[in-house]
Formats: structure tokens, C-alpha cells, sequence
């Protein structure tokens, strides 16, 4: 009786917290949440700075709009592929409880329609725009078509 009044006393357990595991796990955490957080920032300036060499070969004005989160490329992809405004809405219609998966999809399809002209117009393959759904090669792929040189 006495064991079991010790094993559920938190002063004599052996859990993490008690034996002293608690700060280093929290940490570590810490330390991925940072390193995270420092590769999405750095990510979205390398995407913003590529968006805006693609805008200006694609002679989207004003360039500036690839700096907006979320929608700022997809802006830029409709303005470059002369094509309508309004899928953008579709966006933020993704919040929406139940329907928003569903439209979250559907504007990924006009995302990639838009990129795809959007690449036909600065003079690189269309299909390139297929790849953008796979992380890190997009980040390639918008560097190739940015900074190339044909």
C-alpha cells in the first residue's frame, strides 16, 4: 500500500518532470521552433525577392505586391497571366469551416493554371508549375525561372 502511495506522490516519482527532464525537452522544442521559424522567414523573403524578378520579366506592375503574404503571388500569377481576379476570393473563403478544404483545392488548381501562364510568358516550360506543389523544388523552380537568363 505504502509502494502506491509513493508512485502517485509527484515528490517520489520517476517522471520526466519530477526527475528534472522537463527543462532540457523544453529546450529542445524551443530550440526546433526557433530553427523553424527562422527557415519559413527565410523562405518567404528568397520566394518574395524570385516573385518580384518573375514579375518583372513578366512587366507586372507594381512589383511590390509579391512582399504580401499569401495572396501576394497569387496576385502576381493572375496580373502575369492576364486572367481573372476573383479564384483570389476562393482563398479566403478557406477559412470556412466544412467548405474550406474544398476551396482551398480549388484555388491550388487555378494557382498552378496561373503559374503555368505565368511561366509560358517569361519563356520557360508551363509544366513547371506542376512542381511548385513540392516543397523545397519550389523554391528551385522559382529561383530558375527568376534569375535564368533565357
Amino acid at each position: 500500500m505504502n509502494t502506491l502511495l509513493l508512485n502517485i506522490n509527484p515528490m517520489y516519482s520517476n517522471n520526466a518532470l519530477a526527475s528534472g527532464m522537463f527543462g532540457p525537452l523544453v529546450a529542445l522544442a524551443l530550440t526546433f521552433l526557433l530553427i523553424f521559424v527562422i527557415l519559413m522567414i527565410a523562405a518567404y523573403i528568397y520566394t518574395s525577392f524570385a516573385l518580384m524578378a518573375i514579375a518583372r520579366k513578366a512587366k507586372v506592375k507594381p512589383t511590390g505586391i509579391a512582399w504580401i503574404p499569401v495572396v501576394g503571388p497569387a496576385i502576381i500569377a493572375s496580373k502575369a497571366a492576364k486572367m481573372h481576379w476573383w479564384p483570389i476570393l476562393l482563398l479566403i473563403g478557406s477559412g470556412i469551416p466544412i467548405i474550406g478544404p474544398a476551396l482551398s483545392l480549388v484555388f491550388l488548381v487555378f494557382f498552378i493554371i496561373w503559374m503555368w501562364k505565368t511561366f509560358e510568358k517569361i519563356g520557360k516550360d508551363g509544366w513547371w508549375a506542376i512542381l511548385l506543389i513540392i516543397p523545397i523544388v519550389n523554391l528551385i523552380i522559382l529561383g530558375i525561372a527568376a534569375w535564368s537568363k533565357k
